[in-house]
């Protein structure tokens, strides 16, 4: 693809009393932005929880790990019922070294290593169809290089790959993903809780333990792009479309779990905004740089704040005019942009349309 395109996913989301990200100390993570501190979400822990919601869903994603030797061992000895497991792991810490990446006497990588299923299948394919082949030859690294930067699994391509042992085999990510920021000033606050021994007599008193956690409550900003070029790059334009859609979905949906059983905190959007773009992508962060100030609830000011600076940006004459703004949004904060859609599937289906034609008319064109 000749063509840029570049998705941003604006949302809005409320999230009650919380801890769903933890700094070092257990407390809820913060930033200072605008003069004020905000509740921050990491956006490691929000790609966690879309990882999770991938592989619940059983949509294709790979192994983060330092077993990948074990793991292409037993790929090896189910397809070669003759490798006895001391060879299959002998070969496949070969197949690792070979291309640079260490491999430690127990087998295991020196870090975590991000395979897909689809690499571990050819490699073991390609082990076991070349069963003289020497390893450390040119021909034998080309081929397994080739390999492990094919076949990427949906995570692979979204979030890339970096391999320090040798950068050959780093993978572009193809989304970027913000910290989630509170669009107004926070308040930390704490819960102090007691737990009674059930089989402690009547006439004791005090508490078998006690603690403080920290919580807050706020309206989150969460912001992600993806560059569609790198995508299709990494999984070919069909599967990337797709996958597009798979990941604006658990974007939406998904959430991290931190203290979740003490807090039920799992909520939904109450705003989202996706807008395609064929110059640059744009976090509409710098809306809420002046923090939101109400005593009536501070959805509605933020979706006002949002839409305001995206129709800024637009006036600025800094970006082209996007060729798709949609908004999803209940009818309690009413958005004044146009293109709006009545429920999830209906965004997903204008979106998957929109990039399917972008898409048609780069290969025509070419």
């Amino acid at each position: 693809m000749n063509k840029n395109l570049y998705i941003d996913l604006n949302v809005l989301q409320t999230v009650p009393s919380s801890n769903i990200n933890r700094d070092d100390t257990g407390a809820p993570k913060t930033a200072l932005y605008g003069g004020v501190t905000r509740a921050r979400v990491s956006s490691q822990s929000w790609k966690s929880a879309i990882r999770k919601t991938f592989k619940k869903e059983n949509i294709g994603t790979g192994f983060r790990t330092k077993e990948a030797v074990r793991l292409l061992a037993e790929k090896l000895m189910s397809i070669s019922p003759s490798l006895n497991e001391k060879s299959a792991f002998k070969k496949s810490a070969e197949v690792f070294k070979a291309v640079g990446i260490k491999v430690n006497k127990d087998g295991e990588t020196g870090a975590l290593l991000l395979v897909s299923p689809g690499q571990l299948e050819k490699l073991s394919q390609y082990v076991v169809n070349h069963p003289n082949d020497k390893f450390d030859k040119n021909e034998t690294k080309k081929e397994i290089k080739k390999v492990l930067k094919s076949d990427n699994s949906l995570d692979l391509a979204i979030f890339g790959r970096m391999v320090a042992d040798n950068p050959e085999l780093n993978v572009d990510a193809a989304v970027q993903v913000a910290h989630a920021l509170s669009t107004h000033e926070i308040v930390p606050e704490f819960d102090y809780y007691t737990a009674l021994d059930d089989l402690q007599s009547k006439d004791s008193s005090g508490a078998a333990m006690l603690g403080t956690i920290e919580f807050n409550s706020a309206t989150l900003y969460r912001y992600a792009n993806v560059n569609v070029n790198e995508l299709v790059h990494n999984l070919g334009a069909a599967n990337a479309i797709q996958g597009i859609s798979a990941f604006i979905k658990a974007f939406l949906l998904s959430m991290p779990t931190g203290k979740q059983n003490t807090f039920a905190n799992k909520t939904l959007p109450n705003y989202v905004m996706i807008t395609i773009r064929t110059d640059t992508p744009v976090n509409l962060v710098s809306a809420f740089e002046d923090p939101v100030k109400s005593n009536h609830g501070y959805v509605e000011k933020s979706v006002q704040s949002l839409e305001d600076e995206f129709q800024t940006a637009q006036k600025s004459g800094l970006v082209a005019e996007p060729i798709l703004n949609t908004v999803l949004s209940s009818k309690k904060y009413k958005s004044q942009l146009d293109g709006q859609v009545a429920n999830l599937t209906e965004l997903l289906e204008k979106v998957t349309e929109t990039l399917t034609e972008a898409v048609q008319d780069e290969n025509t064109n070419d």
